[in-house]
């Protein structure tokens, strides 16, 4: 629905509750005017008959001007303003019986409108103060007898309210029910939208400017950041060997299961470059630099250990080019935030210590991860580093000192919970931890079955 039509929709419906107010109005107004000429009550004053048919328009045309935010306050005011004159009308007809019991009856129906025990309880307040300010100008008179056409006419024009407004609360209702269908499908296509621009965006950032907690603006703030780079070691020359769209979907493939494993340790994904993937840790959301340096050295980790079977999943397509993953991680403050213009922003970070974590993963060796002094000062205790001497960084005035990230200390302990191994035709990775007791049994069946096939062929060709 187009902001015009839900605007239609909304203007409507004070439209239909200034027809049943005026109905009200025009009731009373009928039965004032047949005792004003009939002379039924003597202290009728033709002012009132005049007040009570200019007030609904009066009233709708001066509300109009409202903002939307006090439409509901402002409609309850005018119920009780409603109720307040109608118990000064009450006054006014000496509290004949029948009319007096019609037009509370009349009255009261507004007030259930409302829909609260509270509004009808302030309604019958309204109303009795109303009685009172009447008796206090003409003073109290009450006439419990009146001619039989006042009494029709009263009877006549309130079940014609009644009608009216049974009526045009039937149109509000379908109204908004339909404001809210319509709205619904608006949000249900806001969130189909959101979720398709939230692709072209790390999921972290799309959270946070969708929960409020970050300003669409441009702005930017120095923060401690983990800065991991990475790209595949033999891809340019694959790219001369393989079709365009072969090469596209081998590349997509590659990203997609990288960005799995960068997004489960929480990494958020700055840019993909071609083949090569930019992640950081700290920023929209920080664990403190050492948790953050360890969930991004477990993620490398990982994507190297994944390549192993990547690698077995292109061999079997014809891949014969062997693929190796290669990583840079360095540890330091960077500018992090929106950069570019108001009309188009791109959130990145920007500093000296991204420029040497790209530099860290060009020196690195295939299916090496090299890592930074301050990145190996957050880690050593956990990870098992190798040091590599130190090397000449374009933009920094000396060598840099370089580590080799090798494993986890407790996966290279006696104990290890990892298996693995990867020959021509042959590639193996368990985690035995990982593996669950529902598994475990599927597990050993399929290494019997293998080992199985493996001994046969050996046989076969003895």
């Amino acid at each position: 629905m187009s902001s015009r039509d839900n605007k239609s929709l909304q203007e409507r419906i004070p439209v239909y509750e200034y027809y049943s107010r005026s109905v009200g109005y025009l009731a009373a107004a009928t039965v004032l005017s047949i005792g004003y000429y009939t002379q039924t009550w003597e202290h009728l004053s033709f002012a009132l008959i005049i007040f009570a048919v200019v007030y609904p328009t009066v009233v709708h045309f001066t509300t109009q001007s409202f903002p939307t935010r006090y439409a509901k306050r402002t409609r309850n005011t005018l119920i009780l303003v409603d109720a307040l004159l109608l118990g000064g009308m009450l006054a006014f007809m000496e509290f004949a019986l029948l009319p007096s019991m019609l037009f509370t009856i009349m009255v009261n129906t507004s007030f259930l409108v409302v829909g609260s025990l509270l509004g009808w309880i302030l309604g019958l307040v309204a109303l009795a103060i109303g009685c009172y300010l009447g008796t206090l100008i003409i003073g109290f008179h009450f006439t419990p007898d009146v001619p039989l056409h006042v009494s029709l006419a009263s009877a006549i024009c309130v079940a014609i309210h009644l009608a009216v407004t049974g009526y045009y609360a039937n149109k509000q209702a379908k109204l908004l029910s339909r404001l809210h269908r319509e709205l619904k499908e608006q949000q249900s296509e806001q969130r189909n939208l959101s979720h398709k621009v939230a692709k072209y965006i790390s999921p972290q950032i799309w959270e946070s400017i969708f929960s409020g907690k970050k300003e669409v603006k441009l702005e930017t703030q120095r923060k401690k950041l983990i800065v991991f780079f990475s790209d595949i070691k033999g891809f340019t020359a694959l790219s001369e060997q393989l079709e365009s769209e072969e090469l596209t979907e081998l590349l997509n493939h590659y990203l997609t299961e990288m960005t799995r494993i960068a997004l489960k340790y929480g990494g958020t994904i700055d840019k993909y470059i071609g083949d090569s993937i930019m992640v950081f840790f700290g920023d929209p959301t920080t664990q403190g630099a050492k948790r953050d340096a360890l969930a991004c050295c477990a993620m490398a980790l990982e994507m190297r250990k994944h390549m192993k079977v990547l690698r077995q999943q292109w061999k079997a397509q014809g891949v014969q080019t062997p693929l190796e993953i290669r990583m840079g991680i360095n540890t330091g403050y960077c500018t992090v935030g929106n950069f570019g213009t108001e009309s188009r922003m791109d959130y990145t970070i920007i500093g000296r210590e991204v420029n040497m974590a790209s530099r860290l993963e060009s020196a690195a060796e295939a299916g090496e991860i090299l890592i930074s002094h301050e990145t190996y000062s957050l880690i050593q205790d956990k990870i098992m580093c190798r040091e590599k001497g130190s090397i000449a960084v374009k933009g920094f005035s000396r060598p840099v000192p370089v580590y080799q990230m090798v494993d986890f200390r407790h996966n290279l302990a006696s104990n290890s919970s990892f298996i693995e191994q990867e020959l021509p035709g042959f590639s193996m990775y368990i985690d035995t931890n990982k593996i669950t007791n529902y598994d475990r049994e599927k597990v050993v069946k399929s290494l019997e079955l293998a080992a199985a096939k493996i001994k046969r062929k050996a046989q076969m060709r003895s």
